[in-house]
Parts: structure tokens; C-alpha cells; sequence
């Protein structure tokens, strides 16, 4: 057999393409390999919009990045035609070996994105070398390509949380449907607040979806998550998840540490010791130093006591169970933090608390939570670690790890 069809088989090109001649660069580093394609004269070719062979009007000069010979970069050049179509006019011809506008052909093309799951793209590019920013287009492409085709006509539940993209409180949110057990995102828009929700429901609607049979939307205690579900999902349950009710406490025992630290010496092992829940393990001196807050009447040693009681509420069979802990759950710490500046954040965590109880006792008629998001927050960041040019490209990962478009990328 001889080189020139060896390659032609490697490519899988059919006539009217074939090899026309086949040249090794060794003066570069790493060495080229370059193949010259061509058609067969006076061959026609299809119409790219209908397929009907069509008599060519000109020729370009194109030239495609293919996947390495051995260790030898490889590129393809070939004169594309121009055909004169009687229905579509004068049009360039698609080629089989790559997507129109690309400067790599569809087999590196693949590896691309098989890469692009498991490593940065600056890696990547290092790896075929080549640019990440001439990668980020085809990575792009193929995303967004796969995101269009996606069905959302069953959606009837979806949960909603802000992920940090870039610093400078830059935030992309992310919608996930509750209704999928398996790579669950479905949009993700940069920003936080009314007009995210607004352009889900814009995006849903685009595939299928229809807003009114949204029953249930699970979300953290942003009024303005709140409003714009009211507005834009009338028929929507608000549930906020019990993550963030203890997120709203967790943080408010963090602010009363600070603020009392800055008044009085506490004891070594403090900031950790009350982050952790009381039955998360702990360091010998995180233990005594939660002992100590408590013996000496901390503010903050109150404030990690308050936000503990929540574990009893959340432990509640039932609804009615839950709603009579809370109220009950409320009487109690009011008392404990009237009149102690210290306790303010706490206070305030206290009055949130009480504003959304409706939707936070919602939870118990509800098999939704949005622990899946919050776990996959965790590989957004590591992702972002990777380091993005812009939020477009933080987003398309997001995609790409949690988006259900393994299949359609294939394709």
C-alpha cells in the first residue's frame, strides 16, 4: 500500500479527496509533517446547504492543525472550492475532515474535548501545543453547541445558588433541575439577584420549558431570589435549604468571634473550635476552648450555643413537629441575645430566620435540597483554580463538568 493512501485512510477521505503530496519539515521543532489534499479534476461538489453537486466557481487555500504523526506536528492544506448552486447561490464547500471556520480538523478537535474534562486548558494547549485561546473557541463551540440542544419541556422543580468567578464580588449563578439525578446544571449566567432568575426563565422557555408548571424552586434567603421567583414562577413554591439556614448562623457565630476578639483575648483554638458543628471532630484545643466559652460567658460561646440549637429543629419527623421547635426555638434565644451589642449579628441572623419560616418549613413537605449544588460548588472553585481569561470560559466549564451534554458532544 502505498504512503499517500496509508494517509488517506488515516483521515478517512472519500472522492472526490484524496493525497496529493506529502512533506516532512525537519528544520522546525518539533518536525512538520505536511499533506497536501486536492480533488479530483473537474470533480463537483455538494451544496452546503441543500447537496446538490454543483460545478466549482473557485478555489481557496486553507490549511488545518490535524492530530500528531508520531511525534511530528501534522497539518492539512488543501484548495476548498467555491460551488455555484442554481438555489443558494455561490457557496464554500463544507469538508469532511473539519467544521467550517476552524483551523483544526474534527479528529483534534475530539481530543480537545475529551482533554478539557480532566485538565486547564493552558495544559492542554502546552500539551498540542498551541494557544489556550485559540482552544477556548473550539471548547466554546462545541459547549454552547451542545447547551442549544438541550430538552427542558419536563422541568418542574429547580434550585438556584451564586458561585464566586472572579474576585471583585463577581458572581455567576447556577440553575440546576431537581428533577435530574446526574449532571444537573442546566443554565448559568453571570451575576446574582432578580435579572439572573429573569433570564432563566427566558432560557427555559427557549427550550421547551414552561415557567407555570414550575412548582417548587429551592433557593438560599436572598429577598431578591424571593421576589423575582414570585414574578417570573407564579406557580413556585419557595424552599430555602436547611444549608443555608446554618450557612445564615455559622456566619453570624463568625461575626460575634471578631467583633468580641477585638475587645477581649479568647482562648487559642476558638475560630475553629466554632465553625465546627458539635458533633464534627476536634482538636484537643478546640474542645477546651469551646468549654472555656462557655464557663466564662463568651459572647461568642452564646452565639455557638444559639446557632447549635438548630440541630434540633432540623432533627423534627414533621412539619408541624418542626414549626412548633422553631416557635418555641425563637422564644428562647431572643432572650439570650436582647441587649448584648456583641450578639447583634446574631440578632439580625434571628430575624431572617423568622421572615422566611414559611419557606424554611417548606423543606419538610419537600424531597428537594440543594446539597447536589453546593457540592458541585466545590468543583466549580477547584475548576476557577485553574484560572479563566473571562467569565464566559468560567461558565462553559461549569458546563462541561455538570451539564448533561456528555452525549450530545460526542455526537
Amino acid at each position: 500500500m502505498r504512503t499517500g493512501d496509508i494517509f488517506a485512510l488515516g483521515l478517512g477521505l472519500t472522492p472526490p479527496w484524496q493525497i496529493v503530496s506529502q512533506r516532512l519539515d525537519t528544520e522546525k521543532v518539533p518536525h512538520e509533517l505536511h499533506l497536501t489534499l486536492g480533488s479530483d479534476r473537474g470533480a463537483n461538489h455538494p451544496c452546503p446547504q441543500c447537496g446538490r453537486l454543483c460545478k466549482p466557481h473557485d478555489y481557496q487555500e486553507f490549511t488545518w492543525r490535524h492530530l500528531n504523526f508520531f511525534q511530528h506536528h501534522c497539518y492539512l492544506t488543501a484548495r476548498v472550492p467555491r460551488v455555484d448552486c442554481p438555489d443558494h447561490g455561490t457557496r464554500r464547500v463544507t469538508v469532511p475532515w473539519a467544521r467550517p471556520g476552524s483551523s483544526f480538523t474534527l479528529l483534534f478537535e475530539q481530543v480537545v474535548m475529551t482533554l478539557a474534562r480532566e485538565m486547564p486548558a493552558a495544559t492542554i494547549a502546552s500539551f498540542v501545543g498551541t494557544t489556550d485561546k485559540r482552544l477556548w473557541r473550539v471548547i466554546n463551540h462545541y459547549v454552547a453547541q451542545a447547551m442549544r440542544r438541550i430538552d427542558l419541556s419536563a422541568l418542574e422543580a429547580f434550585g438556584l445558588d451564586e458561585t464566586a468567578c472572579q474576585r471583585g464580588h463577581r458572581y455567576v449563578t447556577v440553575f440546576i433541575d431537581l428533577g435530574r439525578e446526574e449532571r444537573p446544571v442546566v443554565f448559568a449566567t453571570e451575576g446574582k439577584g432578580k435579572e439572573t432568575v429573569k433570564r432563566f426563565r427566558n432560557h427555559l422557555r427557549s427550550h421547551g420549558g414552561h415557567p407555570e408548571r414550575v412548582l417548587e424552586v429551592v433557593s438560599d434567603m436572598s429577598g431578591s431570589f424571593v421576589a423575582a421567583v414570585k414574578e417570573h414562577f407564579p406557580q413556585a413554591e419557595v424552599t430555602v435549604d436547611w444549608f443555608h439556614v446554618v450557612q445564615l448562623f455559622t456566619m453570624a457565630v463568625d461575626a460575634v468571634r471578631k467583633a468580641e476578639a477585638r475587645e477581649r483575648a479568647l482562648p487559642a483554638g476558638t475560630r475553629w473550635g466554632v465553625l465546627k458543628g458539635r458533633e464534627t471532630a476536634k482538636t484537643q484545643t478546640q474542645t477546651e476552648a469551646l468549654q472555656e466559652l462557655e464557663k466564662e460567658a463568651f459572647a461568642t460561646g452564646v452565639a455557638y450555643r444559639i446557632k447549635e440549637q438548630l440541630r434540633w429543629i432540623r432533627r423534627a419527623e414533621t412539619s408541624q413537629a418542626a414549626r412548633w421547635r422553631s416557635t418555641n426555638f425563637l422564644n428562647y434565644v431572643r432572650d439570650k441575645v436582647e441587649g448584648e451589642p456583641l450578639l447583634s449579628p446574631v440578632a439580625k441572623a434571628i430575624r431572617t430566620f423568622e421572615k422566611h419560616l414559611e419557606r424554611i418549613l417548606a423543606r419538610w413537605r419537600s424531597w428537594h435540597t440543594n446539597a447536589r449544588l453546593e457540592g458541585l460548588n466545590g468543583l466549580f472553585q477547584a475548576a476557577r483554580a485553574r484560572g479563566y481569561r473571562n467569565v464566559a470560559n468560567f461558565i462553559t466549564m461549569i458546563y462541561l463538568i455538570a451539564a448533561p451534554i456528555g452525549e450530545l458532544i460526542n455526537k
